[in-house]
């Protein structure tokens, strides 16, 4: 079987497994998992060593479907495997007493299945399939726990947030076919002028919605209302990833102007994000605010004309931010919350999986050698050499020094209160993930050189970069630590708690007109249908008034003559008798009434 198949099928087939069988749904999602990941690093291997793999499918006219391995498709494939993979390994041990496991691993594998297709789709129409498919697989496990308060509202809001902006994907997907003639991705790369600047801005719009970006932030940190597997692989490498990486893939198209529009939505969303991080009371929704705030710092990169930094800190991010969680998703089973409140000292608890959590939020600071201080340090670089640097440097730095102050007070919380150590059910293998999510946060830097070579495409290199990342990072430590985050917002304290929303933000000006809309055409839909079912009354009445003027008048008439004509010919029978002498009889009467009636009529006249 092509590796490509075996990497997008082993996942689809263990989840079409658990739902047909539905039992040991644990054993059929670690195979499945187990299977993809291999055949995805096989992948990667294979086009590392200038092997290439390509799947031809029968599409639209003209317009064929493909699955294609380049070095970038590939890299991403085995991210998502490689998380993928460790979440499910964590999730054997978080849902180990929930009594829907069945569809939580079926619907978790149908998501990564969904997310390799996206990542290795060759063409257009295949890459939308993908997006949708990631986008009902996401509505499901958001909403996972939907009999709880406030879990199916979360999971619409994220579903409505994110179709809305999905709009600009499906008409800057038409805006490339049309002018391309090709839907294949690579050739629509070509596009240059007016329709590369419609398309690109058109693009820029559905990865905000995916990706969180401002004002369309609002509905990644209410999606912590499903399990944390779901929120560890939903920020780390898939969902939320998709907006990035559509704008990574598509960047060699981007004419300059679109680029500065998407460095400063980048540059807005992660400074706003960052805020809103420093003032949350929750410890699932600061990690939630803060995936918004460093893809922001992607889209920067992407701004700057160096989307290889934007990879990198993609690569990071993703094993970085999956470690967050999962050590998040352990003090929640510690404490049955992940409210500040309820965690003080919550890592005392478990120091081994506090020390994995505190790795994890300094690579995201950036302090070295860890794997995020290379990638900011990149994206820092991409910064200071773009045309704009006064603009993207200020908004880099300034989200590094938000990271390290909100996780420093996030770290701060943990540490610092008593302990109260519960037993935990199945926390060896949430521990295990965690273990090899961690390691691989830390030391992922050292593979670095190695991508830069795969692309052939060298990063801009600034030591002064790299001494003032560092220097936002500490600061933003110390700051963190040692200071309250309501006095580090000061005046921004308010509208970090309502998450920066003017008269209502994004839901008072697109959400509740939406639903307005829908619910008018609801209204005109229903009295259409009214309508109609009453033209239909009618037309079922008229004809059964037809069908009974048929029955009662043209078929009573028809069975009357026959019966007149049946009786008669029975009357008719009876004068065949066969004895002569009644046929004498017969004709001497019949003949004598002919004689009759003709002398009558010649007496008449």
């Amino acid at each position: 079987m092509n590796l490509i198949f075996a990497t997008i099928l082993a996942p689809l087939a263990a989840a079409m497994l658990i739902l047909l069988l539905r039992r040991i749904p644990e054993v059929f999602a670690l195979s499945g998992a187990t299977i993809g990941l291999l055949a995805s690093l096989a992948l990667l291997a294979d086009t590392s060593a200038g092997v290439s793999h390509e799947i031809q499918l029968p599409g639209l006219p003209n317009l064929p479907l493909s699955l294609v391995a380049t070095p970038l498709t590939a890299l991403l494939s085995g991210l998502v495997a490689i998380i993928g993979g460790l979440v499910v390994v964590y999730a054997i041990g978080y849902m180990k007493r929930d009594d829907e496991k069945v569809r939580f691993f079926a619907t978790m594998l149908l998501f990564v299945a969904a997310m390799q297709t996206l990542v290795l789709a060759g063409d257009w129409i295949l890459l939308l399939a993908a997006w949708e498919l990631i986008g009902l697989a996401s509505y499901l496990l958001i909403g996972f726990w939907f009999q709880r308060p406030g879990v199916r509202s979360a999971a619409t809001r994220a579903f409505l947030y994110t179709r809305s902006a999905d709009l600009g994907l499906y008409i800057g997907v038409f805006i490339l076919i049309a002018d391309a003639g090709s839907s294949n991705i690579t050739t629509t790369l070509n596009t240059g002028g007016g329709a590369a600047t419609a398309a690109g801005l058109l693009l820029l719009v559905a990865a905000m919605g995916k990706s969180a970006q401002t004002p369309l932030h609002d509905w990644l940190q209410r999606a912590m209302a499903g399990p944390t597997p779901v929120s560890a692989l939903l920020h780390s490498a898939t969902l939320v990833a998709a907006g990035a990486i559509l704008l990574i893939r598509t960047a060699p198209m981007l004419p300059d102007q679109v680029l500065l529009v998407i460095g400063i939505v980048g540059g807005i969303t992660t400074l706003v994000t960052g805020l809103i991080a420093l003032g949350e009371s929750d410890l699932k929704r600061t990690l939630a605010a803060s995936t918004s705030s460093q893809y922001g710092l992607m889209l920067v990169a992407v701004g700057a004309g160096v989307p290889l930094a934007a990879l990198l800190h993609l690569l990071a991010h993703a094993f970085i931010k999956s470690s967050l969680f999962l050590g998040a998703g352990v003090f929640q089973h510690s404490r049955d919350s992940t409210a500040f409140s309820e965690l003080h000292g919550a890592g005392r608890d478990r120091p081994w999986i506090f020390f994995g959590f505190a790795v994890a939020a300094l690579a995201l600071t950036g302090i070295p050698p860890l794997s995020g201080f290379f990638s900011k340090d990149a994206i820092i670089a991409a910064a200071l050499a773009s045309s704009y640097a006064p603009l993207f440097t200020t908004l880099v730095l300034a989200s590094t020094l938000l990271t390290g102050a909100y996780m420093a007070r996030s770290l701060r919380i943990l540490w610092q209160g008593n302990t109260a150590h519960h037993n935990i059910t199945g926390l060896a293998w949430m521990g295990a993930a965690l273990a090899c999510l961690v390691i691989l946060a830390a030391i992922l830097g050292a593979a670095f050189p190695a991508i830069e070579a795969m692309f052939s495409d060298p990063l801009p290199a600034n030591n002064v970069a790299m001494m003032l990342g560092l220097v936002a990072a500490v600061v933003g430590l110390t700051l963190g630590w040692f200071v309250p985050a309501q006095h580090l917002l000061g005046p921004l304290r308010p509208w970090s708690q309502r998450s920066f929303a003017i008269a209502g933000g994004f839901n008072t000006w697109m959400v509740r007109p939406a639903l307005a809309i829908a619910r008018s055409c609801e209204r005109l839909e229903r009295a259409l249908y009214n309508r109609v079912l009453a033209l239909g009354q009618l037309g079922l009445s008229l004809g059964q008034a037809v069908r009974l003027g048929d029955e009662r008048g043209i078929d009573g008439l028809i069975f009357s003559l026959v019966r007149g004509v049946t009786s008669l010919g029975s009357r008719a029978r009876r004068l065949q008798s066969g004895l002569i002498h009644r046929e004498l009889v017969i004709t001497v009467v019949v003949t004598t009434l002919i004689f009759a009636t003709l002398l009558i009529s010649i007496l008449t006249f």
